[in-house]
């Protein structure tokens, strides 16, 4: 009220002095129309009189006024910040989020939104006709089919697979094996319409992989986007490894050659737009699932063994960004006019959720042409306010930014720039109209197509220093989310208006967390450290046909065992700092097992003990390779390397050669490109129980083997990144 009144008082002030103004240079005109001398030193007089006192007192409320109208206000967080958890009553010290109404763990939202498929008929209601789906071409503008294009396209599709043989039932599982694009949305849409489940496949599976999850989810009929995906469906075909195979339907025009392919392997090749044809000339009424019934089996890559299926039911999906909704409201509420980016795998969890918030409140998502190099482009002609990113993504745009600062002084200027920002970022001050902005910060927020609110970051643990970086740069919310597949996605998110790094916010309002002892990590839950469980109504209900690991991840009381290690922080937040088990995320979000790929390594001949290390602040992996003395000498003087032991682990030729064969034979083994290790050090001193690197067992020490090393692998990280 204060501040209104000083405005109301300073723009009185500024009026009164404009029309005092005003009169002066009216007096003047009639003095100069009299042209009586003794006027026109008077209006001289006045004139001289007039500025130093009425403009300046004019230019001082112009300025004041200016200044309050213009003044950032710091965002208003719905909490506490220094209580943003607290702990539920009956023991277990399990946490809960402090934004619950009710006593009771968030399902949903709405009320008439409690399934998939209510979520996408409640975004036909706000927008009727309006855009949905938004695709481009190379140097086109994006192109946007509607919400009811996508209903009715959507129910001839699942009419048309009725028609094909498919069940109406969470029983029928589909298969889509394709990248982000319209006819990904219209497929699953298909599939919530008439109760149908859907099995996403995607290519970092593996050919292995892919044909398990065919096998164990009994999937007959799969929609693939290329022929090269349909190919690689064939191949297995013809290798009678997937026998169940009967209908692959193509998003893209067909050959007559695959359709003949098909023909010999006895598997139906057919077009999407053909069987969008036989369902519209026999339209099925919709067959609408309930909250409990299966809506998609989400298949974990993992690392060692088979993939598992997470089974998720569509009150899992509705009550996990029900959640996110509860946390946001009060702060920066998704809106009609919000257009997504999608290029995250919607084969994961992590994009699903988010888009979801978008389609339930009306909005767009607009699909990338297929090329991470031409993301910056497809936003730039899509204008994007959401944007679900992983953090490898982050880093790669901290470092082009600095990159293209090409001298010291530039950089200086923009880290200086940064910090004057961060310093709003910390009293909760979030906007992109400063002066930083003008001169420094514009180019960059341009470049994701300069209108960008919010930014929602997970997967993989995002590093501080670049979090708070983009935060004052780009001038929009970001925020940070942990969870996994098997709890839908997330189970913490940061809090608005906590705009501090380091932790994974607060628990949603969805789920409980408690931490549980790890006594041989030494780590204890009295301490507020332990491993991460999780419970509510977005936790799984267990791994398709796999009992032995649903056991393993749920217990008898429905806790979720996530085999990642936390710490609780004072303020409530939660902070992830080790893992269970030795395996581990890198930055892009791909899953770990260093063990294995040790074991492979090993195999190299002047090789005797090696540690593989992964950062989940980084996107590739580095090693510790200890050489056998014996036989490194031989297979050194082979390649033209001689000297004492201690030199030859010196010389940087033997330490490529070693490398090089090490990596030969991960290529061998199959290891993907990110299993392989992008440099090592060479250690002259073996690891053993008397320098406490290996256990009684001879078993690696990690935690020990990652301190002891710490210096050298910070130096592999900043030699191979640089």
């Amino acid at each position: 009220m204060d501040t209104l009144l000083l405005v109301c008082g300073c723009t009185y002030l500024l009026f009164k002095v404009l029309s005092a103004l005003v009169e002066k240079m009216r007096a003047q005109e009639i003095l100069r129309s009299l042209r009586l001398p003794e006027l026109d030193e008077f209006s001289q007089f006045v004139h001289m009189l007039l500025p130093p006192t009425l403009v300046g007192i004019a230019s001082f409320a112009a300025v004041i006024t200016y200044w309050l109208a213009t003044k950032p206000k710091a965002l208003k967080p719905p909490c506490d910040l220094s209580q943003q958890s607290q702990e539920i009553e009956g023991g277990e010290q399990a946490h809960r989020s402090v934004l619950s109404d009710s006593p009771k763990l968030l399902t949903h939202y709405y009320n008439e939104t409690r399934t998939m498929y209510e979520v996408y008929q409640r975004g036909l209601r706000i927008t009727g006709d309006g855009p949905f789906l938004g695709y481009r071409k190379p140097a086109q503008p994006y192109q946007w089919l509607s919400y009811k294009e996508v209903s009715d396209r959507a129910e001839y599709l699942g009419s048309g697979l009725l028609q094909k043989g498919c069940g109406s039932s969470p029983e029928q599982f589909i298969g889509v094996f394709a990248q982000n694009r319209p006819e990904w949305i219209i497929a699953e849409l298909a599939c919530y319409t008439y109760s149908m489940v859907i099995v996403p496949l995607y290519d970092t599976l593996g050919p292995e992989a892919i044909r398990y999850i065919i096998n164990t989810a009994e999937i007959s009929t799969v929609i693939c986007d290329n022929e090269e995906k349909a190919k690689i469906l064939l191949k297995n075909v013809e290798k009678k490894e997937t026998p169940g195979m009967k209908i692959i339907i193509l998003m893209d025009p067909l050959e007559a050659e695959l359709v003949e392919m098909g023909r010999n392997c006895g598997v139906e090749i057919v077009a999407l737009q053909e069987v969008e044809n036989l369902g519209q000339m026999n339209r099925r009424n919709p067959v609408p699932p309930r909250p409990e019934d299966l809506s998609i089996v989400c298949f974990t890559s993992g690392t060692t063994g088979n993939p598992k299926g997470a089974m998720l039911t569509h009150g899992n999906v509705v009550a996990d960004f029900s959640a996110f909704l509860k946390v946001t409201e009060k702060v920066i509420f998704p809106r009609q006019d919000d257009v997504l980016i999608s290029f995250l795998p919607l084969a994961h969890m992590f994009e699903r959720v988010i888009q979801s918030v978008v389609v339930c409140h009306g909005g767009r998502i607009g699909f990338f042409q297929g090329d991470i190099k031409l993301l910056s482009d497809d936003m730039k002609a899509l204008r994007p306010t959401i944007f679900p990113v992983v953090p490898r993504l982050l880093n790669r745009m901290y470092d082009k930014i600095f990159s293209q600062a090409g001298t010291p002084v530039k950089r200086w200027l923009l880290k200086f720039a940064a910090k004057r920002k961060e310093i709003e970022v910390r009293n909760g001050i979030i906007r992109n109209n400063s002066l930083w902005d003008k001169f420094f910060f514009n180019k960059i927020q341009n470049s994701l197509g300069g209108e960008v609110r919010m930014i929602i970051t997970g997967a993989a643990p995002a590093s501080p220093a670049v979090l708070g970086f983009l935060r004052a740069a780009l001038g929009c919310q970001v925020y940070e989310g942990y969870g996994q597949t098997e709890c839908t996605a997330g189970c913490t998110f940061t809090t608005p208006g906590d705009w501090t790094s380091g932790h994974v916010g607060a628990p949603l309002p969805c789920n409980f967390i408690k931490l549980i002892d790890v006594r041989d990590m030494k780590y204890f839950s009295a301490k507020g450290e332990g491993e991460i469980c999780v419970k509510g109504p977005n936790v799984f209900k267990g791994y398709l046909k796999d009992p032995k690991k649903t056991t393993e991840a749920l217990d008898e009381d429905e806790w979720l065992h996530t085999g990642d290690i936390g710490k609780w922080l004072p303020n409530g937040t939660l902070k992830i700092i080790d893992r269970k088990k030795h395996i581990f995320k890198l930055a892009q979000g791909e899953y770990v097992a260093p063990e294995k790929i040790e074991n492979i390594y090993i195999r190299s001949e002047p090789v005797a003990q090696v540690y593989v290390h992964g950062d989940s602040l980084q996107s590739f992996l580095v090693g510790i390779v200890v050489p056998d003395p014996e036989a490194a000498d031989a297979w050194a003087r082979k390649r033209g390397f001689e000297g004492p032991f201690v030199e030859l682990c010196k010389a940087k030729g033997l330490k490529k050669a070693i490398m090089e064969d090490m990596v030969k034979l991960g290529k061998q083994a199959g290891l993907y490109s990110f299993e392989q290790v992008k440099d090592i050090y060479i250690h002259c001193e073996m690891f053993s129980i008397q320098n406490g690197l290996l256990t009684p067992t001879l078993k690696a020490k990690r935690p020990e083997l990652r301190n002891y090393f710490r210096k050298q692998i910070e130096e592999l990280y900043t030699n191979t990144s640089t």
